[in-house]
């Protein structure tokens, strides 16, 4: 088969040629698709000249970059984004092209994906993303995101996978994985301390190297490491000084050398600033700079690129040499034979049933149960009032790059409405976002309103009287401001007016579910007015269907939450203006962040300082209830740098078959730096029926017990004795034991 396969390739070769006699006319080991990979690198690298070199490492298009025809070697197409396939897009312009068959599969945002701490979930996500990629012919998918939860604020929070540095590396290697069965290279982004949107351009994050390697870099290494990513997006901002798409001590030091990292460094787009330090600080493929439709570029605009026919002129006069070059040639050529060039040929499937089920599923999964005083599941609720903007407004338009375009959303209040038809009835409550567009691509939707606030808060309280239950829906959207690229959000409180809603309704007597939609924490202040409380996010096609799975009781809630919510914005770590948003200096051009706040950010800040919050790292409960006994820590090997297996036994206590996530931390003793008082180190959903118990096993390596010694550079454990807890939150940990390392 694969000599059939071989032939095919050839002949395609030739034929892209368009001329036969400009053809390869030797069996070339680069079309060998039995030949070991990096033969096929290297046999390809030497047939090609230096114009045909440089014309790879730049882009063609808004979304493309050069082949080369001559040999048959086929063009990198990448695409947008981490939560579905973007549509297809005019050459050199954001704006959609106008095709009709490339409405996707929306799945949820990856905030949700975290919180379903599930790397079942991860995996299948990854998957079906990848096949969607695939049939759309596109060979790089810019995405995962993994950028850490610093700031609540950060208007790209809902594109990763939240504050803990080891959830979201546990959450992202299958998720890698997934995509890459398909053929499709997933792109990691955005390496690295890409924590805020404002200004993102132009600030400098000042981070010393045992913050970055305990909390900025282990999601990037796992998905490198352990998912094998082939291929990392720099991001926009610079990290001590440099910038971080041509950051020598990023992608050179770190990443290739220290990481053993064999696949591409892509620019994100316009990420790529000067003409000299792309060439030697590990910067392959460069995409974005100055082309914007038909604005900001010259007619050869790619041409112009850094990496284009600056660095041919540099090569061609001497002021550099080809070893670089080659060294990024390899790279996309060992893309291009991983994905398009392939031995496995993948067609992949695009909006298909199971595909739809699978966004359903991990949008049930991620959904997170904050309160209940017994009011869900909704199993006969009678009259129902729905209130809320979020509860209409379809959320996959629009956020910056992840916008989408789908065959169908299905709101909320349209899933509740298929669930107890005419028993329920809306009012909008608050307005919050009219915009419905984006890019070109519309929702469709009128969300027009003439009423005033008081006016609408009054109708929603009138129709109060008419319900039995009501169901308010509300939280961000991804308008500017709020969760969106481009600018972070103003309030760590709810805006457009909803608390005043909320306590309104509250005043009727009526009993209130409260759904937070949103991928970022929300105070919510007005949490013990209303009986139950739920955190949804945005859930893509099915986003309505997975949350009324979760509201009538179809599903049992499951999901924890990857960040803390925290009473108010002003009890985080980020106490001054140099740590967020930054500081201009006297003598310099570039805002200076400063990650004054070292490793205590999330729940390693709040439990070490002994400051309460509303909600913490990992919370989440259940329509049934669990109990966490039994626990044991054993070394499996002898020696230092042995390995531990943590034993415990997981029983559900309650009268529904249900799932706990169960989660491991270690307190470390006395040690020659601060660290925090836990930190999370292992973790694992188990699905019980009612009254089934189980005993599970979770890992733990020595490294799990160190800290990062920045003057040795390497990892460290203090001597001494680690207590081991286990529980189900970072705040509710009820059993413990303890191990050494000597």
């Amino acid at each position: 088969m694969k000599k059939i396969l071989y032939v095919l390739a050839l002949v395609a070769a030739v034929c892209a040629c368009g001329k036969k006699k400009h053809a390869e006319r030797h069996i070339a080991t680069y079309l060998d698709l039995s030949a070991p990979i990096e033969e096929r690198v290297e046999d390809a690298l030497s047939r090609m000249t230096t114009e045909e070199k440089v014309k790879m490492l730049h882009a063609q298009s808004k979304f493309s970059s050069a082949g080369v025809e001559r040999l048959g070697i086929p063009e990198v197409w990448c695409t947008d984004g981490p939560h579905g396939i973007r549509p297809e897009v005019l050459w050199d312009e954001w704006n959609q092209a106008g095709w009709t068959n490339d409405s996707c599969t929306a799945y949820p945002a990856l905030t949700c994906l975290a919180a379903s701490w599930d790397r079942e979930m991860a995996e299948l996500y990854g998957n079906c993303i990848g096949e969607e990629a695939r049939y759309r012919k596109k060979d790089v998918l810019l995405g995962p995101g993994v950028n850490i939860c610093r700031t609540p604020l950060n208007g790209r929070n809902f594109e990763y996978m939240g504050e803990d540095p080891f959830l979201a590396g546990e959450m992202v290697v299958p998720y890698v994985k997934g995509v890459q069965e398909n053929g499709v290279a997933a792109c990691v982004k955005h390496f690295a301390v890409n924590n805020q949107e404002t200004k993102r351009h132009s600030t400098n994050s000042i981070v010393d190297d045992r913050t970055m390697y305990e909390i900025y870099l282990p999601a990037f290494k796992a998905a490198v490491q352990k998912g094998g990513a082939w291929a990392i997006m720099g991001s926009y901002n610079l990290y001590n000084g440099q910038y971080n798409c041509h950051n020598k001590k990023l992608l050179c030091d770190i990443l290739k050398d220290e990481w053993g990292f064999d696949g591409v460094v892509i620019s994100d787009w316009g990420g790529c600033r000067n003409d000299d330090e792309p060439i030697t600080n590990g910067l392959d493929m460069e995409f974005g700079t100055w082309t914007n439709g038909l604005q900001g570029a010259a007619s050869n605009g790619y041409d112009a690129y850094h990496m284009a026919n600056p660095y041919l002129e540099r090569i061609r006069d001497g002021r550099v040499g080809t070893t670089e070059l080659d060294d990024k040639v390899r790279r996309i050529l060992r893309l291009i034979f991983r994905t398009s060039m392939a031995p496995e040929r993948h067609f992949g499937r695009f909006t298909c049933p199971e595909h739809y089920e699978a966004a359903r599923k991990i949008a049930a999964e991620g959904t997170v149960l904050l309160k209940n005083d017994g009011v869900l599941p909704l199993e006969n609720p009678g009259k129902i009032l729905v209130v809320g903007e979020n509860a209409i407004k379809k959320m996959v338009v629009g956020g910056g790059s992840s916008s989408l375009k789908t065959r169908y959303e299905v709101t909320p209040l349209e899933a509740l409405q298929e669930e107890f038809g005419e028993n329920v009835i809306y009012e909008r409550g608050y307005v919050g976002s009219t915009e419905t567009s984006y890019n070109n691509v519309s929702t469709g939707e009128n969300l027009e309103e003439t009423r005033s606030a008081e006016e609408l808060i009054a109708a929603a309280v009138a129709a109060a009287e008419q319900a039995d239950l009501i169901v308010f829906v509300g939280g961000l959207n991804k308008s500017k401001n709020q969760d969106n690229e481009g600018s972070d959000r103003l309030q760590l409180t709810l805006p457009y007016g909803q608390q005043e809603v909320i306590e309104a309704l509250a005043a009727t007597g009526k009993k209130i579910v409260a759904v937070n939609i949103s991928g970022s924490p929300v105070a919510m202040p007005w949490a013990d007015k209303v009986n139950a409380l739920v955190q949804g996010w945005y859930g893509g096609t099915e986003s309505g269907h997975g949350l009324a799975d979760v509201l009538t009781g179809r599903v049992n809630p499951s999901g924890r939450l990857p960040f803390t919510i925290p009473c108010s914005l002003e009890d985080g770590p980020l106490k001054t203006e140099r740590q967020y948003p930054g500081v201009i200096e006297e003598g310099k051009d570039k805002v200076q962040e400063y990650y004054d706040e070292g490793v205590f950010i999330g729940y390693r800040w709040y439990a070490t300082q002994g400051i309460a919050t509303q909600f913490p790292f990992g919370y989440g409960l259940s329509y049934t209830t669990f109990e966490i006994s039994n626990l044991k820590a054993t070394r499996s090997r002898v020696g230092r740098l042995g390995e531990f297996k943590v034993k415990l036994t997981v029983k559900n206590t309650g009268d529904r078959d249900g799932a706990e996530v169960v989660q491991v931390y270690v307190a470390p003793p006395e040690s020659p730096v601060a660290r925090p008082v836990r930190e999370l180190k292992g973790f694992a959903k188990v699905y019980l029926k009612a009254g089934e118990s189980r005993q599970i096993s979770i890992p733990l390596s020595y490294q799990d017990l160190c800290y990062f010694d920045a003057e040795a550079h390497k990892w460290t454990a203090a001597p001494g004795e680690y207590t081991i807890l286990a529980g189900d939150s970072s705040d509710h940990l009820p059993v413990s034991t303890t191990i050494k390392a000597v």
